[in-house]
Parts: structure tokens; C-alpha cells; sequence
């Protein structure tokens, strides 16, 4: 299996790995794919570590990195903490306080921060970002949310690298082929994380049609063989993949999370705005619930929901562990309606294999169909 998206960015297999944790990235890249680094959680020293531990483990294979530049926040110049949490209102700080005792969450010891990502929400922060992944031998560099700056995509091209950008509609990936971007990955709504309101069958032909020749990936609800297939028959060049990899050996999603991951059914996500403000499809907890109940206070924008919680998400994820406490309840992770299918944990090696194993089987039986 080998289309034009190999080529451009030298990789065996048209598969692409989206994850946070660099060991899923390393391993994807080195099994024939391409492992793309999430950005958003790291400082940007950090970040530096996580790429440099990168260069040392892909085994020379080529690997991408992925950050948020969101149209929204174009114009905040810089991250001033102070200034974003003067916006959030201290009905929703209380709000959540309230849902945090329900539960039985304590407070984080004394001098334990929480976790302050918010950098990487501005385009400031994203562009540092950007900066840092240029000065490493990455192939490929993507924006999360909206149409990256073109300035920022002449700075990419000239060091040598392609350009994605994940789009929900065909208005969004004309604007991303309008602006200079290499490839269009087109996500639908099965997909973890944001995600819009079209489903991938829909979405994937139709942004095919408009953005030809650009190159197109088909994200949202592909986790198997047959689903790359289908991907692949709908005109997409290969298959750009996240929530799949959670359930992997190399995997660092929290235990009891991953316990959910593995028994939850394709009807236990829900799109929910609890996490960063903006639709994420995520696993439905008591923590989704709460926010979406009418009771709550409603999410804030972008990135005001996330500040937030911050706090919040760390005491959940430290006590999920606490008998005498609650948090398990509140522990979610971002995920696509894929989880269904995800119910056992193998490494990414074994799951790669058994991707291209069903992949070769589906493209014989359709090639059967057309011999009868």
C-alpha cells in the first residue's frame, strides 16, 4: 500500500499516528508510518526534550509535530495568565469547586502546581512552538485548529517541510489549499478531540473533490484495516489516526482511564465543550455530564474553559486512585467513537501488522468483485 503521501514525506505505510506521548510517535514512525507529536501539552522546554528524545529513538525515520494555532486567538499577542483569568467568571470557578466536592476530590498538596498549558493555546506560544520543531528533522508540521498564518507556512516550506491542517468542512480545507497547505486532513465527527458535525463517510469525498490534487487523509472513526480501505476507496491518500493508539502498550493514558477505553462501547462518547470550550469528543463522564447538564454555568470560550479546569483536571487525574474518593468518576480522555473496537491493549507493532494484514484482505475481496 503506497500512495503519493509516502513519497512526499518518505514512509512506508500511508498511516499516521496523532498522540501526545512520544513513545506511540517513535514506535508508528518506526513500523513504516508516520508518528505525529501533539504539542499543545508541552512547555517549550519541554518540548525540546520530547524532540530531542525523538531524534534519538525514530530510528532515523521521519516524524511530525502537530500544535493549535486557532483563528479565534489571532490577535492575542502573547500569554498573559493574569489577563485571561480576570475573564473567568467567579460563578464558574465556584461551579466548578462544587462538582470537585461532590465528588470528594482534595485539594493538591501545598507548592503542587497544576498544570499551566495555556502557551501553546496563542498563536504566540504556537509560533515558539514551531520555532523549537524546525530546529529538529521533522517532515511534517500541522495545525490542529483553523488555517495556519502564511507566514508561518512560508517558514515551514523553506526550512524543507510539508504543511498539514485537519479541517471539518469543505470550506475550511479550501481555505487551508487557498493558504499554501500541503495536505488536508479531513476529520470527521467520529473522530476524538474537536471535531465538527459531518461524519467521515460524507466528509472524505466531498473534500477530495474540492481540494484536488491536494493530497487528502481521512480522519474519524478509522482504527482497523477495512476502515483504511474504505478510506482509501473514498479518494484519501492515507489515514491519519489518535484515539487507536491509546489502547497500546506504549500508551501513557492514565490506568483508569484506560480501563474505560477498554470497556466502553462506540455510545459512551459524547461532543462535549467541558474540555477547552470548543465541540471534543471525548468519553462521557460524570465530569461531561456536570457541564452539560442544565444546571451548569455553561463552558466558556476558548482558551478561558481550559484555564479554568486546569487545576481541576490535575486533582482528578492525582486522587483517581483514592478509594475514599470520587475522582474516578470524573477521569475522561479524548477519544473517537472508535473506542468501541479498542478492547484490548497490544503494542503498536502487533496493531500496525494486523492493520495491513485486514487492509490487504479487504482490497482482495473488492478486487474479487470486480473478476465475478
Amino acid at each position: 500500500m503506497r500512495t503519493r503521501v509516502c513519497d512526499l514525506l518518505g514512509i512506508e505505510l500511508p498511516i499516521f499516528a496523532f498522540s501526545h506521548c512520544r513513545d506511540v510517535v517513535a514506535a508508528v514512525s518506526r513500523a513504516g508510518g508516520l508518528g505525529v507529536l501533539g504539542a499543545l501539552a508541552f512547555s517549550n522546554e519541554e518540548l525540546e526534550v520530547e524532540l530531542r528524545w525523538l531524534d534519538e529513538h525514530v530510528g532515523g525515520k521521519p516524524y511530525g509535530v502537530d500544535v493549535v494555532m486557532p483563528a479565534s486567538l489571532a490577535d492575542q499577542p502573547a500569554f498573559d495568565k493574569a489577563a485571561f483569568e480576570a475573564m473567568i467568571p467567579e460563578r464558574h470557578r465556584a461551579f466548578v469547586e462544587e462538582v470537585l466536592e461532590r465528588y470528594r476530590v482534595p485539594k493538591l498538596p501545598a507548592g503542587e502546581s497544576a498544570y499551566e498549558g495555556l502557551l501553546a493555546w496563542t498563536h504566540a506560544g504556537a509560533r515558539s512552538q514551531v520555532e523549537i520543531a524546525l530546529a529538529h528533522p521533522i517532515r511534517l508540521l500541522v495545525n490542529a485548529l483553523g488555517t495556519p498564518p502564511r507566514d508561518v507556512i512560508d517558514q515551514v516550506h523553506a526550512r524543507g517541510v510539508q504543511v498539514a491542517a485537519l479541517c471539518g468542512s469543505v470550506e475550511h480545507a479550501r481555505r487551508h489549499v487557498e493558504a499554501g497547505v500541503d495536505i488536508i486532513v479531513a476529520q470527521g465527527s467520529e473522530a476524538g478531540g474537536h471535531t465538527g458535525e459531518i461524519g467521515t463517510m460524507v466528509l472524505i469525498p466531498d473534500v477530495v473533490d474540492a481540494v484536488a490534487p491536494t493530497p487528502v487523509l481521512a480522519a474519524g472513526g478509522i482504527g482497523c484495516g477495512r476502515q483504511i480501505a474504505a478510506a482509501l476507496a473514498l479518494g484519501a491518500e492515507g489515514a491519519w489516526m489518535g484515539s487507536v493508539w491509546l489502547a497500546t502498550t506504549e500508551s501513557d493514558l492514565h490506568p483508569v482511564a484506560m480501563t474505560k477505553v477498554l470497556q466502553a462501547t462506540a455510545r459512551d462518547t459524547v461532543r462535549s465543550r467541558s474540555m477547552t470550550g470548543k465541540p471534543a469528543r471525548q468519553l462521557r463522564t460524570r465530569w461531561t455530564e456536570a457541564w452539560d447538564d442544565p444546571s451548569s454555568p455553561g463552558a466558556l470560550a476558548m482558551p478561558l474553559q481550559f484555564l479554568l479546569t486546569a487545576d481541576a483536571t490535575t486533582r482528578i487525574h492525582r486522587y483517581a486512585h483514592l478509594e475514599t474518593s470520587g475522582a474516578k468518576e470524573l477521569v475522561g480522555t479524548p477519544v473517537g467513537q472508535i473506542v468501541g473496537r479498542m478492547n484490548r491493549v497490544r503494542p503498536v507493532r502487533e496493531l500496525v501488522h494486523e492493520m495491513m494484514t485486514e487492509f490487504v484482505d479487504a482490497a482482495a475481496r473488492m478486487h474479487a468483485l470486480l473478476e465475478e
